[in-house]
């Protein structure tokens, strides 16, 4: 498991790789533990994580994201709550075999965040928005 931390622009980013990474936004106003259930849930629902991947411990991710381990346990049990994933004593928390199935305003809230960190970071190296509607365009048309 890798830790990267990184800054954009102004924007702190807390970066943790297992087979999908989890990205924790400081600046974005949405709770370390929902963007945490987010991410899992979308990694999920997109096969990334399949039924018995196994997530990393409460505490392991609490020190690879340098964030309190109140907030994984909190992830993790709103996680097992639904089904998601499943919490075996002494073994760890693994994916479920339930399937996640994303609703058309679940999907746009994930795209409006996925833009909103996007422009942030094309901003922090200057970028303006007609500098990515013009390259989106050009990639659009080849």
């Amino acid at each position: 498991m890798n830790h990267e931390g990184g800054c954009m622009g102004s924007r702190m980013i807390k970066e943790v790789t297992l087979p999908i990474r989890i990205l924790l936004d400081i600046k974005s106003g949405v709770p370390f533990y929902r963007q945490i259930i987010d991410q899992v849930k979308t990694a999920i629902a997109t096969g990334l994580l399949e039924p018995g991947d196994r997530l990393p411990t409460v505490r392991q991710l609490a020190v690879d994201l340098s964030i309190n381990p109140n907030t994984v346990s909190r992830a993790y049990t709103e996680l097992e709550l639904t089904g998601l994933v499943e919490t075996q004593m002494g073994s760890g928390t693994f994916v479920g075999q339930k399937s996640v199935e994303q609703d058309e305003v679940e999907r746009r809230r994930m795209l409006d965040q996925i833009c909103q960190e996007f422009l942030s970071r094309a901003s922090s190296y200057g970028f303006t928005l007609d500098d990515i509607l013009s390259n989106l365009s050009q990639r659009k048309n080849r």
